[in-house]
């Protein structure tokens, strides 16, 4: 059973057909400038070169139609026609309050999808043309949607709900819903895998650090704290947003610089962590390079990050009154020794204790512990298009 997983951005399209029987991917790709000049799709089938198709892309629509030429392609395609597809699983960035797991699309989903827009202004309306796209593309075949937020539906109330006047919860449904869910869930599953034990058994600190990064406490395979918020701007530094700050801090600059909510958000999600700290660049890699060459305020940054990683995997062992394991994935995660080391430095009052050697690695699934380590820790490379096809057959199956 052939899988297409479909991740929609505002510009692009990213894909994977994956074969649900024995996971493998049989082709991925990128549809890029939608709607700009000079698009293109670009697609790489196992064992083969990339392919690049410089096409019209106007708009989702023609996108779809052509990812589907790119896979149905004589030289470069690895299905015959459209047959050889079962579903569509939709990586969808909010569900809201809802969806606590992923569901077969109808006009009933769609329209709760839609609901969610101005909790996911800049994420939901492209899933949402992603979909409807797919929808006439492909009649008939079933479409999934899989949730960031959904796996952390499961926290507690204390947990995700904010010390507002209640009236603005019940109103607008402003609460800490979470996002990297998929991730989260995906990589504890492969560590009690690793572990050799049940899920429902261990308490694990999931720690999803890339140019966005996310903390997860997950006691018993579900979700019981999450360090992103209302939104993905919450908790800790990133490559461009600020990550936990005292809120009296945004009226306080929109008074004394004269900031619109625009320009705010604008300083908030596009100026601040990595880039705002350093003044070097929002890439983990380039704030490195900086700090070794003597820069002061590149070692800051690194500084906070570390420090604010370290707080959240402090803070979740209280929440689950103890931790088995943590998982380091995503960019960083998986690539950056140095900055896994930063991270789990200072953690041996756990019983936490990372081995030098063992963490000289990137990607891959690698416990870099130390062998008397009470607290087992892992590197798990994240794969979401994985689980998201995982999802969309396991919803086939029912």
């Amino acid at each position: 059973m052939n899988i297409l997983v479909i991740n929609c951005g505002s510009s692009s399209l990213k894909y994977q057909l994956i074969d649900s029987k024995n996971e493998n991917v049989l082709a991925k790709g990128l549809c890029d400038r939608i709607g700009i000049d000079d698009s293109f799709v670009k697609q790489t089938v196992t064992g083969k070169d990339a392919k690049v198709f410089e096409v019209e892309l106007k708009d989702h629509n023609a996108a779809i139609a052509e990812v589907v030429k790119a896979l149905t392609d004589k030289e470069y395609g690895v299905i015959d026609s459209l047959d050889d597809i079962s579903a569509v699983g939709h990586r969808i960035v909010h569900g809201g309050e809802r969806f606590h797991e992923s569901v077969i699309i109808d006009d009933e989903v769609m329209k709760a999808i839609e609901e969610c827009v101005p909790l996911a202004p800049l994420h939901n309306p492209p899933n949402i043309i992603g979909i409807r796209a797919c929808q006439a593309a492909m009649k008939g075949v079933p479409q999934i949607a899989v949730f960031d937020t959904a796996f952390h539906q499961t926290m507690p109330k204390e947990a995700y709900m904010y010390a507002l006047p209640y009236d603005y919860y019940k109103k607008y449904g402003i609460r800490k819903y979470g996002f990297h869910g998929t991730s989260h869930k995906y990589v504890a599953e492969r560590c009690a895998a690793l572990m050799g034990k049940p899920l429902e058994a261990l308490k694990i600190i999931t720690c999803h650090i890339g140019n966005g990064g996310s903390i997860a406490a997950i006691r018993g395979g579900k979700c019981m704290d999450t360090s992103m918020g209302f939104t993905p701007l919450d908790g800790l530094e990133m490559g461009t947003r600020s990550g936990i700050l005292d809120p009296a801090v945004v009226l306080f600059l929109m008074e004394n610089e004269g900031l619109s909510s625009k320009e705010m958000n604008a300083v908030l999600n596009k100026k601040s962590g990595l880039l705002g700290v350093s003044g070097v660049s929002s890439d983990m890699r380039d704030v490195t390079t900086a700090m070794k060459e003597g820069n002061s305020r590149a070692k800051l940054a690194l500084q906070i990050f570390a420090y604010r990683v370290k707080s959240y995997i402090g803070q979740y062992a209280a929440v689950m009154n103890g931790v088995d394991a943590v998982v380091f994935t995503a960019g960083i995660g998986e690539n950056d020794g140095e900055a896994r080391l930063a991270c789990a430095s200072g953690l041996e009052y756990l019983g936490l204790k990372v081995d030098p050697a063992k963490n000289a690695v990137k990607g891959g699934e690698v416990e870099i512990s130390t062998d008397d380590s009470a607290v087992k820790v892992f590197v798990i490379a994240t794969n979401e298009e994985l689980a998201i096809a995982r999802e969309t057959a396991r919803l086939l199956a029912k």
